[in-house]
């Protein structure tokens, strides 16, 4: 695999003459994809890695279309909205890939999916959840038809956090009141919008104040003691963004009301290591596989496979993107196989077709499907063509559900409490809140 970043994206472009017929002579003997991603991020990495393991997979059992290797080349995007739209056109117009794989936070998918329905390549997402980008197919289809999501959307997420709120917050904690915690960006405006929305009417708990913050802000003391006179029984964080910084502040000051709500920094093994021990008792969304998860046979197999070959360099467990990615190589491959290509028309309606079904112990565990276009989800009555085939209804027999949430212990062990199928632990008050 080749890494082409910022610098090189400046300086790489004049070498195209040069390489033109080595190029060719290479293009016929391999399928060429594109990573979309930060270098630098666990997210990113992650992405890249999971893609690269199922492509090694892939090479190492004969190949693809006749018999060709799959080689990518990652461009990164420095989690920049501007950055990612240039490295976006350099795999389109130099590398000329036929299929991108992408790592990128939500705002940089939003900044180069215009570039996507330029060029037309099939492009598949691993780690945003922006409802808006499927909204963007629900309104025109044809035009964004050749973008995938295999990460539950933000309405998916809250629809989860709603029945955690309503069982185990109100009905299990008594706790009627909240105070929202939200860092300064389009997934915490987004996911900010959708609790607001839901939690009161569906889990009697009422959003007293919303405080939006800088995610540049080192500071919290001021914010958290603003949290703690807007009378709340928790808080809800909504953070993707250094939120490490917040996490360790939160359990160093003593906040005296428990905290939980969407926490990335929380996602990954390394939020120990990240916190430097100061994590413990936060609860967090997260999308599945997650630490504390039971995994499947076959995710677990990924899962060593990762660790033998990365398990020396951070993350050293993949998060749920890593699975993603990996599951995602297979199906747009698979695809790929019956479309005889990338081909967008051809291509896409085969690659909505793909289905993996993960069970565990005899039962349904992960699914790796997509909702057709047109297709109605039960519960929240509306459309999510190409999104990932979530289940928001228990007992979850039709696939994984949208998210679970995780709590990390104050001894630094992060367990599953909720939803009770997948649940490795109980939800725990920090042992400084008073109950």
């Amino acid at each position: 695999m080749r890494k082409i970043t910022k610098r090189h994206l400046m300086t790489v472009l004049p070498l195209g003459v040069a390489l033109a017929w080595s190029g060719a002579a290479l293009a016929q003997e391999t399928v060429k994809i594109g990573f979309i991603g930060s270098f630098a991020s666990d997210a990113g990495g992650l992405t890249m890695r999971g893609a690269q393991i199922a492509i090694d997979e892939l090479n190492e059992a004969g190949g693809v279309l006749g018999g060709k290797k799959i080689e990518m080349v990652a461009a990164d995007d420095g989690e920049d909205v501007t950055e990612g739209i240039k490295a976006y056109e350099y795999l389109a117009e130099t590398e000329k890939v036929q299929f991108i794989i992408s790592g990128s936070i939500d705002d940089v998918s939003l900044g180069w999916l215009p570039r996507m329905t330029e060029y037309k390549i099939p492009t598949l997402d691993t780690w945003t959840s922006s409802i808006l980008i499927i909204d963007k197919l629900v309104e025109d289809f044809e035009t964004h038809k050749m973008y995938f999501m295999n990460v539950a959307t933000d309405e998916a997420l809250a629809t989860l956090y709603v029945d955690f709120g309503k069982d185990v917050l109100a009905g299990q904690m008594g706790w009627k009141k909240t105070v929202i915690l939200q860092e300064d960006t389009a997934f915490g405006a987004a996911i900010n919008g959708l609790v607001t929305q839901l939690l009161a009417p569906e889990a009697g708990i009422e959003v007293v104040d919303t405080i939006v913050y800088d995610t540049a802000t080192v500071d919290f003391s001021p914010i958290f003691s603003r949290a703690v006179d807007s009378g709340a029984d928790f808080i809800y964080i909504i953070a993707s963004v250094n939120s490490q910084v917040v996490s360790s502040q939160y359990v160093k000051l003593q906040v005296p009301l428990a905290m939980t709500g969407v926490n990335v920094a929380a996602l990954g093994q390394e939020y120990w290591e990240d916190t430097g021990g100061a994590g413990g008792g936060i609860s967090t969304l997260s999308p599945v596989p997650s630490v504390g998860f039971a995994l499947d046979p076959q995710s677990q197999a990924f899962a060593d496979k990762y660790v033998a070959k990365y398990g020396n360099e951070r993350p050293k467990f993949p998060h749920f993107n890593g699975f993603n990615a990996y599951f995602g190589i297979k199906q747009a491959f698979a695809a790929a196989e019956e479309a005889g290509g990338f081909e967008v028309d051809k291509w896409v309606p085969a690659m909505e077709k793909q289905d993996i079904k993960l069970e565990k112990d005899g039962q349904m565990w992960m699914r790796y499907g997509f909702w057709q276009p047109g297709e109605k989800e039960e519960r929240t009555g509306r459309t999510y063509p190409h999104n990932i085939r979530f289940d928001i209804t228990p007992p979850y027999d039709d696939g994984a559900p949208s998210m679970v949430v995780v709590q990390w212990y104050e001894n630094g062990e992060a367990k599953v409490v909720y939803p009770p199928k997948y649940a490795t632990g109980e939800f725990q008050v920090p042992s400084w809140v008073k109950k």
